[in-house]
């Protein structure tokens, strides 16, 4: 797919399939231009087809003898300037009908009002993109693909070019993060993260760290250790460094919860507890290793990035971890397990000391950690927790650029009674109520003072069982656009 920006309006353009958006209700410039095109036929032929353009109305005409030959009209719903989130919406609605309609060369003309041109660009052509993304790697009859060779941004200044600078790194982070997610357990290991992360650093000259069980158990971490210790396969702890060549000015640190198989431990997961899927465990660290292949081809100035992913699978043999067993986490607190599926949190643990080690400006780490996550938010917002208002700030505007939803949720600090041990120094679960702040809250306690912290629980949002929005069925690829928006402006805190 080749995207371009052109002032070229609708009424001049002459590609195969053409598409529109029209707001609810509102008789604007785009249906004037429409209509002026094709002739005043057109309104009562929408009305005829029950068109309100309500979003999610979608109509697609083929027209006998004319150029264009097809003509796809998308509702916007009740028009609102700079309202990013529904032009990629609107987009993606236009991908899927274009791909349906086997369109080679499709021109999109949406309302952009109130958007910085290069802004509108890049989140229309995001949304076609990583919409049109089909993973066929399983299948063994591949279909073909249809999806338009060329793609016109018409009504866009020809600067908002700029605007599509980073698009193919960003999407190719996205699909990374798919790739991994989608992949079934036996083929993405804990090696399998590690030689991922060794082919983004050879591709882009980074820095590469994999230590291996020897070299944790010299760093004491016993909470990490502990969650691997069930499985036939060998831990893996990634440490990814990109360094921008004239030097940084802020070291930031993004920790992916890489477990690539939760089984449940003895707290064994039983019937409807998606235990076929708990491939998505490692979700956090898909995230994180996606942004690193963007963030290492858009190199940005001024900023260093370390990615760190604590790789294990959670298995259960006779050197498994028991419930009532104590770790000693890197910094010597004490955990008792009274829950073994709540192990991911236990791997954050060590891998959060080691980053506060790193000295960084700030850490901000993705885990796919709790269902209670899901039960508050559902499946289309992730939860945000952060002692930091201005890195929690921060965070929710490059969410919000990047086309991901987060909602800011408590650290109450009294809920922190709930994970008090009698023989320990704490305990890996609270209770039930209020689960997904215990969780943050146990994360905390391995931030030392100093950098500023922000833990994302993406548990609903790495997976979608009918597809939603720009993304399709299955593995989403959530928290790759938010990371390289943050980093890009240098990861504010």
């Amino acid at each position: 797919m080749e995207f371009r920006c052109t002032p070229v309006s609708l009424s001049d353009w002459g590609g195969d399939t053409l598409a529109v958006g029209l707001a609810q209700d509102d008789h604007g410039p785009l249906q004037q231009a429409l209509e002026a095109r094709f002739g005043p036929d057109l309104s009562a032929l929408l009305e005829q087809r029950r068109f309100k353009g309500k979003a999610g109305d979608v109509l697609t005409f083929t027209l006998l003898g004319q150029a264009p030959a097809q003509l796809i009209v998308v509702g916007l719903g009740e028009a609102q300037a700079g309202d990013v989130a529904g032009l990629r919406s609107a987009a993606a609605a236009i991908a899927r009908a274009a791909a349906a309609c086997k369109a080679s060369d499709l021109g999109i003309a949406l309302p952009s009002d109130g958007l910085d041109p290069k802004a509108a660009a890049q989140a229309i052509a995001e949304a076609v993109r990583l919409t049109l993304y089909a993973d066929q790697r399983f299948k063994s009859e591949v279909e073909p693909a249809a999806v338009p060779g060329s793609i016109s941004l018409l009504g866009l200044p020809e600067s908002a070019q700029a605007g599509l600078d980073g698009l193919g790194a960003i999407c190719s982070g996205v699909e990374l993060a798919r790739q991994l997610v989608a992949a079934p357990p036996n083929v993405v290991t804990p090696q399998a993260l590690a030689d991922t992360a060794a082919e983004i650093a050879s591709t882009y000259g980074l820095e590469l760290k994999v230590l291996e069980r020897a070299d944790c158990e010299a760093l004491g971490m016993g909470a990490y250790l502990g969650v691997s210790q069930g499985s036939a396969l060998p831990p893996k702890f990634i440490h990814l460094t990109y360094r921008p060549a004239e030097g940084a000015s802020r070291r930031l640190v993004l920790i992916g919860k890489g477990v690539t198989f939760d089984s449940g431990g003895y707290n064994l997961k039983t019937g409807g507890s998606q235990i076929e899927m708990m491939k998505y465990d490692m979700g956090g660290s898909a995230a994180v290793l996606g942004a690193a292949r963007a963030i290492a081809e858009l190199k940005p100035d001024g900023v260093e990035v370390h990615v760190i992913v604590a790789a294990c699978e959670n298995m259960i043999s006779g050197e498994a971890i028991h419930p009532g067993d104590i770790l000693t986490a890197s910094n010597g607190k004490t955990i008792e397990v009274n829950n073994t599926d709540a192990e991911g949190r236990l791997t954050l643990a060590d891998a959060l000391v080691y980053a506060s080690g790193l000295q960084p400006d700030a850490v901000v780490d993705l885990a796919t950690l709790t269902g209670a996550c899901v039960i508050a938010l559902g499946n289309e917002i992730a939860g945000l927790w952060s002692p930091s208002d201005g890195l929690a700030d921060a965070l929710l505007e490059a969410g919000r650029l990047g086309g991901e939803q987060f909602w800011r949720m408590p650290l109450q600090a009294s809920y922190k009674e709930g994970l008090k041990s009698p023989v320990a120094d704490l305990k890996n679960t609270g209770p039930r109520a209020g689960g997904s702040i215990t969780a943050a809250l146990f994360l905390q306690d391995f931030i030392e003072a100093g950098p500023a912290w922000a833990h994302l629980d993406i548990a609903g949002t790495v997976w979608s069982d009918k597809g939603r929005g720009l993304d399709p069925a299955g593995a989403t690829g959530f928290g790759v656009r938010t990371l390289v928006e943050w980093v890009s402006q240098g990861g504010p805190a």
